[in-house]
């Protein structure tokens, strides 16, 4: 008895896809897409719904953020700020995008009651769940390690931590102008992909205030193990810094000009556009 004939049809850009994890070439069956990748499309979609709309930890971040860490004493010391916007439940947040771009009037009052002298700080990280806590709680504490690694070799003044539940990146504007701090970066869940529902962005303000527009701020995104590295991440992060205070600014004004990061390896194998 002979073997049953495959009924899938194949498609001749079948060989691209080691190159990316798009969904191209899957072939037909029939004239419809095959079982398989119908549900993995399936499942993609629904671990980026849940991605969406999952709750983040913050308690347990504020811990993991803590293990590990290169931090000078007086951040280590300090426990991270838990605040919130001004969007009140994750419903609003993803109805009122605005809502999530200013912090509500406990956390505002909260930070005022600090009253830290102007520019107190060089730095203040800011970490908020965005459109994914899923990427926040898997990459935000690996990646710190790295990049505190680099900070402590020099001398930063580095403001106590602010985890703000759904927040949007411009809210960290205003917790770096309330913090008193020359430059601010935003650690956010990035909008879920149908295969990348943990994408983590990385945005950098020089001297930030509220109302700022995205031109002010530098972006690092897709920064998780599929996608940019944490290493390559902290090497490109701790460069715009630099650059940053040496300057004086940032957003479209500061350029990204470091190549491959020495002893950071690259992908190995051919590309496809070379």
């Amino acid at each position: 008895m002979s073997a049953p004939k495959n009924p899938v049809t194949g498609n001749p850009w079948h060989t691209l896809r080691q190159f990316t994890a798009a969904r191209i070439g899957l072939g037909r069956a029939g004239v419809s897409q095959p079982t398989a990748p119908q549900l993995e499309f399936q499942l993609a979609h629904a671990q980026a719904r849940d991605a969406v709309h999952l709750a983040l930890d913050a308690e347990a971040l504020a811990r993991a953020l803590a293990e590990g860490m290169a931090w000078p004493e007086d951040v280590s010391d300090a426990a991270p700020l838990l605040l919130h916007s001004a969007a009140e439940s994750r419903a609003v947040y993803l109805q009122r995008p605005d809502l999530g771009r200013k912090l509500d009037p406990a956390s505002r009052a909260a930070l005022l009651a600090r009253r830290p002298a102007p520019r107190q700080w060089d730095l203040a990280f800011v970490i908020a769940d965005g459109l994914s806590a899923l990427a926040i709680e898997r990459n935000a504490p690996p990646f710190m390690r790295e990049l505190t690694r680099r900070l402590a070799e020099e001398d930063w003044r580095i403001a106590p931590i602010a985890i703000v539940r759904q927040g949007r990146v411009a809210v960290g504007d205003e917790v770096g102008e309330l913090l008193g701090a020359q430059a601010v970066v935003v650690l956010i869940g990035e909008r879920p992909g149908l295969s990348s529902p943990d994408s983590m962005g990385l945005y950098l303000t020089w001297q930030p205030r509220a109302g700022l527009t995205d031109a002010s701020r530098n972006c690092i995104s897709n920064v998780r193990p599929a996608g940019l590295p944490y290493g390559e991440a902290a090497y490109k992060l701790h460069y715009l810094l630099s650059e940053a205070r040496r300057r004086g600014l940032s957003g479209v004004e500061l350029k990204d000009e470091t190549g491959a990061p020495e002893g950071i390896a690259r992908r190995d194998g051919p590309r496809f556009l070379l």
